[in-house]
């Protein structure tokens, strides 16, 4: 179907609507990217009694998180593009499906190499449903309504992130890991109906293809979002993913107090999300260097402060709060050095953030296995520190950025 014609048949559509109809529709593809992003993490807080299963190490087991990223990094750009032509309602339930019959694989596999499969399945799901999910506030509510709307979509993220662990965490301790990827799965197929029911037919309005993502990175905005993306999120999930190894062997948690520690975790990302979204269209820059500080002081500290509980605890305060506005300002940031091009941003968004994300897990991992839990907690904070210092060399050489009246 012609471009123009899509369009145009979107805004009869959306013009013809009460003002409430299209939000249930907003809420079902924010849904699904929070049992995606759930998904993704969930095995961070169960990734030791998920080793002792399959009789795997904790770097072994790391896999679990680098695998779906890795996918999702290659999956964005090629489904954004290989799917052009495809109803984005029906490319959404696919997604979906897939994602569902991976966590009932990994909930109910017998063996170690089906749970990898099942994580393969989930690093197409968030390559492919993320990249068109972002993009679709506009055709889902009135143009008035749009930014809210995507605040909304976008909200997911954060919220995945900061509850995925400690929900993952609490559900495992009551009734082992099995049986939260199984609670996931019942998740995505809710999530799938709520998509049949409340998303209107999408028929493809216009296409990003590869050629406009590699004009993209011909800018410099573009390419100094990536950089800091990519400094910060190594810097977080290269530690992060093996904290609760951390926690029983440095800080000698047990396993309810482990659980407790991540809720309160997740409660300082929710307050760092809504407090980043307050400042992050103003201030980017400084947003996210001072989430990027706040994260390297807290994994500096750990592995002398978190020998304690009070000391851990703390710190993992600190590291919720500048976490939750790690992803709505690395986003921002994207957006803004790419405003012509919003679908092509988000895309350049979702390949750097999955593609660190796997390769914080495996570096972390990695590390792990050869030295401590708290080497990789160093490891991390020197790395987010020097996210810290790319910004403040932008900042002192006065480049062209983000918070200079929003120019790239």
């Amino acid at each position: 179907m012609p471009a123009t014609t899509s369009a145009s048949v979107d805004d009869q559509l959306i013009s013809s609507r009460s003002p409430l109809t299209g939000w249930p529709a907003v809420v079902s593809v924010m849904l699904g990217i929070f049992a995606i992003v759930t998904t993704e993490i969930l095995p961070i807080g169960l990734l030791t009694s998920i080793g002792s299963s399959f009789t795997v190490s904790d770097g072994m087991a790391g896999l679990m998180m680098t695998m779906p990223g890795f996918l999702a990094a290659i999956a964005a750009p090629l489904v954004t593009t290989a799917t052009a032509r495809f109803d984005r309602r029906l490319m959404l339930c696919v997604f979906m499906l897939l994602l569902a019959l991976a966590n009932f694989l990994a909930a109910a596999a017998p063996d170690y190499w089906l749970v990898l499969t099942s994580r393969v399945m989930v690093g197409i799901t968030i390559g492919g449903f993320w990249s068109i999910g972002a993009g679709l506030a506009e055709r889902l509510v009135p143009p008035a309504s749009v930014g809210r709307a995507t605040a909304v979509i976008f909200s997911a993220v954060p919220l995945g992130s900061v509850l995925g662990v400690p929900m993952g965490t609490l559900v495992g301790d009551l009734a082992g890991w099995r049986t939260a990827f199984a609670l996931m799965g019942v998740l995505a197929v809710g999530v799938l109906v709520m998509l049949l029911l409340f998303v209107p037919p999408l028929p493809p309005v216009h296409a990003t293809r590869l050629s406009v993502l590699g004009g993209m990175l011909r800018n410099s905005g573009t390419r100094f979002a990536l950089l800091l993306t990519f400094l910060v999120v190594l810097a977080h999930f290269g530690a992060y993913t093996y904290v609760t190894p951390f926690l029983e062997r440095v800080t000698h948690a047990g396993d309810g107090l482990v659980t407790a520690f991540l809720l309160l975790y997740g409660a300082a990302g929710i307050l760092g999300n809504f407090l980043g979204g307050a400042w992050v269209a103003r201030y980017p820059r400084t947003v996210f260097g001072l989430a990027a500080g706040l994260i390297a002081a807290a994994t500096l500290l750990l592995p002398t402060l978190g020998r304690w509980e009070a000391g851990a605890v703390l710190l993992l305060v600190v590291w919720g709060v500048a976490y939750g506005a790690v992803p709505v300002a690395s986003q921002t940031w994207f957006a803004k050095s790419a405003p012509h091009a919003p679908e092509a941003a988000s895309v350049l968004f979702t390949a750097s953030f999955q593609a660190t994300i796997s390769l914080g897990a495996l570096v972390g991992g990695a590390v792990l296995d050869r030295t401590s839990p708290s080497a990789v907690m160093l490891l991390g904070g020197c790395t987010a520190a020097l996210m810290v210092l790319a910004v403040g060399t932008r900042f002192a050489e006065r480049l062209p950025g983000p918070d200079c009246k929003g120019r790239p």
